[in-house]
């Protein structure tokens, strides 16, 4: 603020609302002084004064603090309170606020009242409010974020988000990165913008918290992802902007399915299509509902919801926003439609979709790895519905192969549905038996178990 020519009152008065400081420690930080270099300037001016003052720092920040209860703080007498007015430049009662004035003495009140500078009037009125108007303009036209950096923050977060999904991006790396980001994106926010900067910056902030909500998830931690999926929502509240409510909603839902919770699942997924986003988030909710349907076995519903992603992906305007991560593409879609016809107990018509998914996906310029083990796990529990166990092992064969660090939890526990329907299947012969070993063996050397190992443990 002293860069944009910002005066020191203002200076002090942004550091209360940013930090809610008392006003003399603001007055201290809008100067850069230490409370030592305070306390110098109060001998110094007192002793020309006539009356000499003598304090440390420690005093100061008792100074400061006063009137909180304890040892910790120290009333400024009328003569303190004085001095420190004309060290800082400014009148009494810009160093005191309602608490102050309500814990001095009644006599010190009354010498204030007598010391306080005569209200002017006439052309001296109208001059001091044009100059206090003023320096308000110049503080509100101020902003510590400009276009070039929205647009290089809106970037990342598109970065991030397309990242995330390639076959070599490292999830914990990734989220790290996506951690980086907010924080700069809700530092900047803690200063001061234009309106309608910041709301960009809430959208970019929304989004960021949504991805690492959904990265919190992949890594089996959804208690972390819910609370980075509330931030996210009170981003998008702040931004008003409906197509990133429906991403965040499309986030919670996504948070509640895998933590077991399917009725809050529906929830958000249904509440989410109410705000008629732009893109295809409306097709991922539709998705989400009819996924969460079908774990809790409702077929008619769960149809009808597949029904509605069909329906919405035909009714959708415009691109996407974000992309990446925040994208729901045919092949993304016929994923979901598999997984939701398996549970459903139609194998044939979940196979289809699965081969479909794999087609679609083989067109696309990133093949997102966490999609694409998905269908070939739906490839798989379709060839054990159908009690073929050889198709199953041949199908799970690219999941196999993901490294460690690729191994998600949903991968992971929808692997795990497949172990045990293999216990299911008669006669599953020695294939059955060396892809339940290799499922076990994908568990204990997966992505959220390495993560919650202590440095210098291992995955066995």
């Amino acid at each position: 603020m002293t860069d944009l020519g910002s005066p020191v009152a203002a200076i002090a008065q942004e550091m209360r609302a940013q930090f809610g400081i008392r006003p003399r420690e603001a007055w201290r930080h809008a100067y850069g002084w230490s409370q030592q270099d305070v306390a110098d300037r109060v001998y110094e001016r007192s002793t020309e004064l006539g009356q000499t003052i003598s304090a440390d720092g420690s005093i100061v920040g008792k100074w400061e603090k006063w009137p909180l209860s304890g040892g910790c703080s120290r009333r400024p007498t009328v003569a303190v309170l004085n001095t420190l007015a004309d060290v800082f430049g400014c009148t009494i009662d810009a160093l005191l606020d309602y608490e102050d004035r309500q814990a001095l003495p009644n006599s010190d009140r009354a010498i204030l009242t007598r010391l306080a500078p005569a209200e002017p009037h006439g052309a001296d009125l109208v001059r001091l409010a044009a100059d206090e108007s003023m320096t308000w303009a110049r503080w509100a036209e101020s902003s510590n974020v400009g276009d070039l950096t929205l647009a290089q923050l809106m970037g990342q977060t598109r970065f991030l988000a397309a990242e995330y999904l390639k076959p070599d991006s490292n999830p914990v790396d990734l989220f790290s990165r996506a951690r980086r980001l907010r924080i700069r994106i809700f530092s900047l926010l803690e200063g001061h913008q234009h309106p309608h900067q910041a709301s960009d910056l809430y959208l970019a902030g929304g989004y960021v918290c949504g991805l690492l909500a959904w990265i919190s998830s992949d890594l089996g931690h959804t208690a972390e992802a819910e609370a980075q999926g509330l931030t996210a929502w009170l981003c998008a509240e702040l931004s008003r902007n409906n197509t990133l409510r429906s991403w965040v909603l499309s986030v919670r839902s996504k948070t509640a399915f895998w933590d077991g919770r399917w009725k809050d699942a529906i929830q958000h997924a249904r509440r989410g299509a109410l705000y008629t986003p732009s893109g295809t988030v409306a097709v991922l909710l539709a998705c989400q509902e009819a996924d969460a349907w079908s774990k809790l076995g409702a077929t008619d519903a769960a149809v009808a919801a597949l029904a509605l992603a069909d329906t919405a992906r035909d009714s959708a305007e415009g691109g996407d926003d974000i992309g990446g991560l925040f994208a729901c593409g045919p092949a993304r879609q016929e994923n979901y439609t598999a997984a939701v016809r398996l549970r459903l107990g139609q194998a044939a018509v979940a196979l289809h979709a699965a081969d479909h998914a794999l087609d679609l996906i083989s067109t696309q310029p990133v093949r997102a790895y966490g999609t694409l083990a998905q269908i070939h796990i739906s490839r798989a529990a379709a060839y054990l519905a159908m009690s073929e166990p050889e198709g199953a092992h041949e199908a799970l064969l690219p999941v196999l192969a993901l490294p460690p660090d690729r191994r998600l939890a949903t991968v992971t526990d929808r692997l795990m549905e497949v172990a045990t329907a293999l216990g299911q299947v008669r006669d599953a012969s020695r294939a059955g038996a060396g892809l339940r070993a290799a499922i076990e063996e994908f568990r204990l050397n997966s992505a959220p178990r390495r993560l919650a190992l202590s440095p210098g443990q291992t995955a066995g």
